[in-house]
């Protein structure tokens, strides 16, 4: 799977397409994605501003899409958890970047070695076309190297 491919996949899955949500790119190595929302008649709430649900729909699985890719096959990588704060109304087209860089996701690799479960944060924020902050969006990733691999060393 390419990223291009990927980015366009996603953006025509049902959820995300009926959403209003497309993802503009992944970068080449996996290591940062963007994803926009557009506020519209189906994606905003009774006063007509982003709802809260496609906000968070906008920023569920991408944090664990580049930690995924950049670790490979050998590892259990899964979202297990998030938190959304809400810092102002969102209208228009909202943006989240996404960001892992290779580092971390090498240290993500070293303390999953020999199948430790590894929790860790990220953060993002979504902002408005003005480049303000709309929310501040923390995901939790769970990690751990499959059971085979581990086996296979032993």
């Amino acid at each position: 799977m390419t990223p291009r491919r990927l980015a366009i996949g996603m953006s025509l899955w049902a959820p995300n397409l009926f959403s209003g949500i497309r993802v503009r790119r992944f970068a080449p190595d996996w290591t940062s994605a963007e994803v926009a929302l557009h506020v519209n008649a189906f994606t905003r709430n009774y006063v007509k501003t982003a709802f809260g649900g496609s906000m968070s729909a906008m920023t569920d699985p991408y944090f664990f899409m580049l930690v995924r890719h950049q670790l490979g096959g050998d590892f259990v990588v899964w979202d297990t958890r998030g938190e959304i704060e809400f810092v102002k109304p969102g209208r228009g087209v909202l943006t989240a970047r996404f960001e892992v860089p290779r580092e971390r996701a090498e240290e993500l690799r070293r303390r999953a070695h020999g199948g430790a479960k590894v929790l860790e944060w990220f953060e993002t924020e979504i902002t408005d076309a003005d480049g303000e902050v709309v929310a501040r969006v923390r995901r939790e990733v769970y990690v751990r190297e499959k059971r085979r691999v581990t086996a296979s060393r032993a």
